[in-house]
């Protein structure tokens, strides 16, 4: 039994060099991190979330912000004490042992996979879209999965399938080119943003905020959870994959001091532009007019001004936005599978790092082509939450871990310190915990059946096999 909690020596962890390759340095990683959150919050969320909380959404996304603000305090702690690739995975290695970290590093797999598939989905609605400004037109039946529209014949998604593809590609041949792609597609989503906003502010009537708050904090409203609460939930879908910035260290210039930075600030940048959008839509548009714009609340908006003009850009921007959301998730899980390959949990197939790009291929090929079949093939209006709780369940995770590395290592050099600890990783447990309570139970069957397959993986392989094994017997 003592052998499933054996942990990792951090001292032995961090002297190993890496054979990934250094460029990154502070800016770079919070672009990694306006990368990853930035993209369906704005461009998908803000209708289902305004049509949940009303304009109180910007509350929402407050609580949210706040939530993986505390967390992402604690991978910020984590990251600098141990800057290794692996994210969670490794963090939970070190502070709560071996099959907790397979749990984890399982967990962020789903995360990062299915949270890449699903924001496929989204990217291929707002491109066949943009093709049809222009008359161009793919075929209904290969524009989504089967069953996604009811009445609607449609088998294949073939843009979401292609994008993922394509953005595997990039992600394959090295990190500088995928640093390169990022921060161009970031830029312009900014810029974008920035002028959705300098165009739209003058048109805000302050009387559309008004009920602010329609539904309180926690209410139902025609036999669905409402409120402040419930959207936060929903929006908390926007903040996912800030984490991956911390999967990076390998790849980092001065990781200990640039780590904290990038996540921090892709943070705090991130929720300040999700504030001002939220209201700003919901002042210019009344918030029950979103039911019509589920799929591109933004277009409600631009109806509304007369700024018709600004659709194909805003088409532009949320594709890119997309674009780069899927580009660090994918990113994100192709270390984290790294990771587990070299410790033993996985096979080495998955860790082999080739010499020409860099960069774990085969792995990242792999994960790549069933991110994309499942893009393709699947619906995931369900299955999307299973994001949602395999990323809170890691979030909780380390802060958790927080708590037992101050206790159990206080000699370990931190180049940055949680402030308020214990109270700011038990807040962050809190808040977690309370949007976890929000998901339906059919999540947890799924969610389960999921953490299934991946202990029959570790007690089938990754316990004989993993590296920790022969470093023990060695010493």
């Amino acid at each position: 039994m003592s052998s499933l909690f054996r942990k990792k020596d951090i001292n032995i962890l961090t002297e190993h060099s890496s054979p990934l390759k250094r460029t990154l340095r502070t800016w770079d990683l919070t672009f990694l991190g306006i990368g990853a959150i930035i993209g369906t919050g704005i461009f998908v969320l803000t209708g289902k979330g305004a049509l949940t909380a009303g304009p109180a959404l910007s509350l929402s996304f407050l609580i949210a912000a706040i939530c993986c603000g505390f967390a992402g305090l604690c991978y910020a702690e984590f990251s600098s004490m141990a800057p290794v690739a692996g994210s969670a995975y490794t963090y939970s290695y070190i502070a709560f042992g071996e099959i907790i970290a397979f749990v984890i590093g399982w967990d962020l797999i789903l995360e990062y996979a299915l949270g890449a598939a699903t924001v496929s989905v989204g990217w291929s609605g707002y491109f066949v879209n943009l093709l049809n400004n222009f008359d161009i037109h793919i075929p209904t039946v290969l524009t989504a999965a089967m069953g996604t529209t009811p009445g609607v014949n449609t088998i294949f998604n073939l843009p979401a399938f292609c994008i993922v593809l394509v953005i595997t590609w990039i992600i394959s041949i090295g990190i500088t080119q995928t640093k390169r792609v990022n921060d161009t597609m970031v830029l312009i989503k900014l810029a974008v943003i920035i002028l959705f906003i300098i165009c739209t502010i003058w048109f805000i009537k302050p009387q559309n905020w008004h009920p602010f708050s329609p539904f309180g904090w926690y209410s139902y409203h025609h036999g669905t959870a409402a409120g402040i609460i419930p959207a936060a939930s929903i929006v908390f879908f926007s903040f996912i994959g800030f984490d991956s910035v911390s999967s990076s260290a390998e790849e980092t210039i001065n990781p200990s001091k640039t780590l904290p930075r990038g996540i921090l600030l892709s943070l705090l940048i991130s929720t300040v532009l999700y504030i001002v959008m939220t209201l700003i839509m919901t002042g210019v548009v009344k918030y029950p007019i979103f039911a019509k714009y589920l799929n591109a609340p933004i277009l409600a908006v631009l109806t509304k001004t007369g700024q018709t003009w600004l659709s194909i850009i805003v088409s532009l921007g949320a594709i890119l936005g997309m674009t780069t959301v899927i580009l660090v998730q994918l990113y994100g899980q192709s270390r984290i599978s790294y990771s587990m390959s070299r410790d033993g949990l996985f096979p080495k197939f998955f860790g082999q790092v080739d010499q020409k790009h860099q960069t774990p291929f085969k792995g990242t090929w792999f994960f790549g082509i069933i991110t994309a079949l499942a893009g393709g093939f699947i619906n995931l209006n369900i299955l999307s939450e299973l994001v949602n709780i395999g990323t809170l369940t890691a979030f909780i995770l380390v802060s958790a871990g927080v708590l037992i590395m101050r206790r159990t290592h206080p000699e370990i050099h931190r180049g940055f310190k949680v402030p308020g600890v214990p109270i700011t990783p038990i807040i962050a447990i809190l808040f977690c915990i309370t949007l976890i309570a929000g998901l339906n139970w059919e999540t947890w069957i799924r969610f389960v059946v999921w953490l299934a397959i991946g202990m029959a993986i570790y007690f089938g392989y990754g316990r004989q096999h993993a590296t920790i094994n022969f470093q023990n017997k060695e010493g």
